[in-house]
């Protein structure tokens, strides 16, 4: 799918998205997982803001989405609403260039299953993030459950034609292949649904 097609297909999900957040959909594991977001902070698909409502009022976000729909929603609903310190970024996450070493934070939340490259986004996480910084993960995946692992397989070609998501993505795995350091993950919805609180390589830094 070309990245204007998907672009697409997102515009026509603004609404969608909006209610998500309005409803706090994932409240509960959104709260845990942002509690530990501080300092300067890059949320990359920032969607329409469903995470806004969740994160501290001192820190300073960069949100990013490649579709101006949802960015709009996502900007008028902190100005209404949370009043954080916030920069808001039209971008396609493989092409964006930021500067490396520059966020205390770096946050994504159901995103790895639309990008093309969902590996090069991770490497590309791990330079963006300051040395001794956070990278945390809240993504959807397929199932540790097998029946339901078989389920995602056939379904995933419909679901990325029609909403551009993947719905067969081995998350863990993504993860472990990665640079990010694991330091702490959960599970929920039958492995479905992973909590992961990374750091950047030592390597990376110093």
């Amino acid at each position: 799918m070309s990245v204007n097609k998907n672009i697409r297909r997102f515009e026509k999900q603004a609404v969608v998205y909006d209610k998500k957040r309005e409803k706090r959909e994932l409240g509960t594991l959104r709260r845990r997982l942002l509690e530990s977001a501080s300092g300067k902070v890059l949320e990359l698909g920032i969607g329409a803001g469903s995470n806004l409502p969740f994160y501290r009022k001192e820190i300073r976000l960069t949100g990013v989405d490649f579709s101006p729909a949802m960015l709009e929603r996502a900007k008028a609903a902190n100005d209404r609403l949370y009043e954080i310190e916030a920069n808001f970024i039209q971008g396609d996450i493989d092409t964006l260039e930021l500067k490396e070493n520059s966020y205390d934070t770096i946050v994504s939340t159901l995103t790895l299953c639309a990008y093309r490259d969902p590996g090069k986004v991770l490497r590309r996480m791990s330079r963006w993030c300051k040395p001794g910084g956070r990278i945390l993960l809240l993504e959807h995946g397929l199932s540790s459950n097998s029946v339901l692992a078989f389920g995602q397989k056939l379904v995933d070609p419909l679901a990325y034609r029609f909403v551009g998501c993947h719905h067969s993505r081995d998350i863990m795995k993504l993860v472990a292949d990665s640079p990010l350091q694991v330091q702490h993950a959960e599970h929920a919805m039958a492995g479905m649904v992973h909590l992961i609180w990374c750091e950047p390589p030592a390597s990376d830094q110093g």
